[in-house]
């Protein structure tokens, strides 16, 4: 079952960074070059010199490298007391505010635990995406240098009645965080922690969560799985190691899937460098698939868009002029995929790669996963400029993935797409860091 524990956390020193927003930074995967130089130029502790730390051309795999590096500023930063380490074992209450696109105020709520690493097999933490074999070398790497989790799990626990968030709401009232920021690329997002270290409350969540089985990573799929790797080279190095052995867990912020802030977004795709057919010609392929209607603006598309449901599968389409493809026939996907379930297959990226990308365009998932034709968006307004100014030839526009959607596939045993979900906001690295090097306990 699911198996958490309190821990004691590396966190910044307030003393000596007095303003940690600009320490604290996205998740790696979402750090680009330019907003890696951005995250440097803030300060000199910044958390991004760890996680995401700047490549050089003198690097050997051997030598010095950025994981060598890494591993110098996390020891050295300790031994200055950038960074401290908590005296206590804690909880750490995690809540994200932001504005929703529809325009209502959201508070996310989690809390930051280790849980105990399990298989997906075992059933109790199950995967939603597939995931790539080069961004968990790179994390592995990392993690063997450092021994330290910097990196968060975003995991969501059913919990349908949020007995656990109620716990945690009386444990923190009338209390102001330990930590208040916003951070510099979500900076409309507040980010808030309070440190919960009552033993008291502490087992009564750690009780709570006991009983729970299928957890589902919603980011972070790559991290998880580099955790599983790591504690299984750490179990053949040190086979009398105890269960309580850091590197049995990982770092975890915990969602249930019940909390009224879980918001999920949609990821449009964007089609560039093509040259196999006109916009036209994909348009008119598109039909033996879809009913192609052209519509007279962005606000009538994205009214038609939120009629869809189940049972009507709709896709905007984008290349100067505005079109809703419905799936015609929901039969054609157990056609074209009859050995995926049926919640895989009526997804809307599922619908859209299978069909429109890979059978009406001929790009096929080599390309797709090599990003040759592809690229992914979060901000619509920039995807559409992409097509606006000729970067692209036309934009796929796509409704957000249903949490529904997301535990249904995951109780069927299917990952979904890549790009599938964008969570927001971000779960941020360097509130709280967990040790797991072969000496640490929990």
């Amino acid at each position: 079952m699911a198996k958490i524990a309190p821990f004691r956390g590396i966190r910044y020193n307030r003393n000596k960074v007095q303003d940690l927003s600009l320490v604290v930074t996205q998740p790696y995967d979402r750090i680009r070059t330019d907003l890696q130089d951005r995250y440097y130029d803030r300060h000199p502790y910044s958390i991004v010199r760890i996680i995401k730390g700047r490549e050089l051309e003198t690097d050997t795999p051997d030598g010095e490298n950025v994981y060598s590096r890494a591993a110098d500023y996390c020891s050295a930063w300790l031994d200055a007391g950038y960074l401290q380490r908590s005296s206590k074992p804690a909880f750490y209450v995690y809540h994200q505010t932001f504005k929703h696109p529809d325009g209502t105020s959201l508070t996310r709520k989690a809390f930051i635990a280790a849980l105990e690493l399990a298989r997906f097999e075992e059933g109790i933490v199950l995967p939603h995406e597939r995931t790539l074999s080069g961004p968990k070398v790179d994390r592995l790497n990392l993690l063997r240098a450092t021994e330290v989790n910097f990196g968060q799990i975003f995991m969501l626990y059913p919990d349908p009645q949020n007995r656990i968030n109620a716990i945690l709401e009386t444990a923190i009232a009338g209390r102001e965080p330990d930590i208040d920021l916003c951070e510099l690329f979500e900076a409309d997002v507040r980010q808030q922690v309070w440190v919960v270290d009552d033993e008291d409350v502490v087992a009564q969540v750690v009780a709570e969560m006991g009983p729970k089985r299928g957890l589902i990573i919603a980011d972070g799929h790559h991290r998880y799985e580099t955790a599983i790797n790591f504690r299984d080279e750490m179990r053949q190095k040190h086979p009398d190691a105890p269960a309580n052995a850091a590197f049995n867990y990982c770092m975890t912020t915990l969602v249930s899937m019940d909390d009224p802030g879980l918001t999920i977004l949609p990821t449009h795709r964007e089609i560039h460098d093509y040259r196999q057919k006109s916009v036209e010609q994909v348009l008119a392929d598109a039909q033996a698939y879809f009913e192609v209607t052209p519509v007279a603006s962005r606000e009538a598309l994205a009214e038609a868009m939120a009629q869809a449901t189940p049972a009507d599968r709709r896709i905007g389409f984008y290349d100067g002029r505005y079109y809703l493809l419905r799936l015609a026939d929901p039969q054609i996907m157990a056609k074209v995929v009859p050995d995926r379930a049926e919640e895989w297959r009526m997804l809307d990226v599922s619908i859209l790669h299978e069909l429109l990308i890979e059978r009406v365009m001929g790009i096929d998932k080599a390309r797709v996963e090599a990003k040759e034709n592809l690229d992914y968006h979060r901000d619509l307004d920039l995807a559409l400029q992409q097509v606006e100014e000729g970067r692209a030839q036309c934009l796929f526009i796509l409704n957000p993935t249903r949490m529904s959607e997301v535990k249904a596939c995951s109780d069927k045993g299917e990952k979904m797409p890549q790009k599938s979900t964008d969570f927001y906001p971000k779960v941020i690295a360097g509130l709280v860091a967990l040790a797991v090097g072969p000496k640490e306990r929990l």
